[in-house]
């Protein structure tokens, strides 16, 4: 269970406010305006930005002033992360070895994770030569090998085309339930939240206005999430 306690951040005039819990297994979807706090909360969580005061719990565990490489947590931004003067074999051992010091074992974990989302045999092909989605695919394979029970992902997807992103949607429920990874997705399309999310938590300026389950919302939305629909 993430259990958000409280949790203010100040900056520059904007203030977010958050208390709320997410069980394990759990697929959240925040949503909102441009600079409601989507992704200020989801780089709080994630440990990038400090909080002025709350805490941020994870089962028995304190994260609020937990190094961001040592929290349970994986990431996925919209442009995928991928360095690319390295191999996507590189790309990926970085999340078992940061010196890249690779044994078989760590060899073929990276094989089997490209692999399973679709990219057998691309270990020494660099991020530049795929396509979005090879791209999207590739940074998916890294969080299977960082092997953690959270996945915050922020617009992960809105550069892609409609078909892109429904398969990629697909892509990661199917890791979720597989898994039992907890997810929160910060997002503009209710249809992408629609289709990976059980929860939808809607954030206006950094104040939480609606949190209800997503399913049955466009026949009887709350009014907060009408413009969403």
């Amino acid at each position: 269970m993430l259990e958000i306690t409280n949790l203010t951040y100040r900056s520059e005039g904007f203030e977010l406010n958050a208390t709320f819990r997410v069980e394990r297994g759990e697929r959240l979807a925040l949503m909102g305006q441009s600079g409601a706090g989507k992704s200020t909360l989801i780089s709080l969580i994630a440990g990038f930005l400090s909080p002025n005061a709350g805490e941020i719990w994870f089962d028995s565990t304190n994260l609020t002033q937990c190094d961001p490489s040592k929290r349970p947590i994986s990431i996925l931004f919209q442009d995928s992360n991928l360095f690319p003067h390295l191999t996507l074999r590189e790309n990926l051992g970085l999340a078992l070895s940061p010196r890249l010091a690779l044994n078989a074992a760590m060899e073929a974990q990276i094989s089997a994770a490209l692999a399973q989302v679709g990219l057998r045999g691309f270990e020494g092909r660099r991020p530049a030569s795929l396509s979005g989605g090879q791209q999207s695919r590739a940074a998916i394979a890294r969080i299977l090998l960082q092997n953690r029970p959270i996945l915050l992902m922020d617009e992960p997807f809105a550069a892609l085309d409609p078909a892109l992103r429904r398969e990629m949607a697909e892509l990661i429920c199917s890791l979720c339930r597989d898994l039992g990874l907890t997810l929160i997705l910060a997002s503009h399309d209710f249809t992408d939240a629609e289709r990976m999310c059980d929860r939808v938590m809607l954030l206006s300026e950094g104040q939480i206005t609606e949190d209800c389950p997503i399913a049955g919302l466009r026949a009887a939305p709350p009014a907060g999430l009408v413009p969403w629909l």
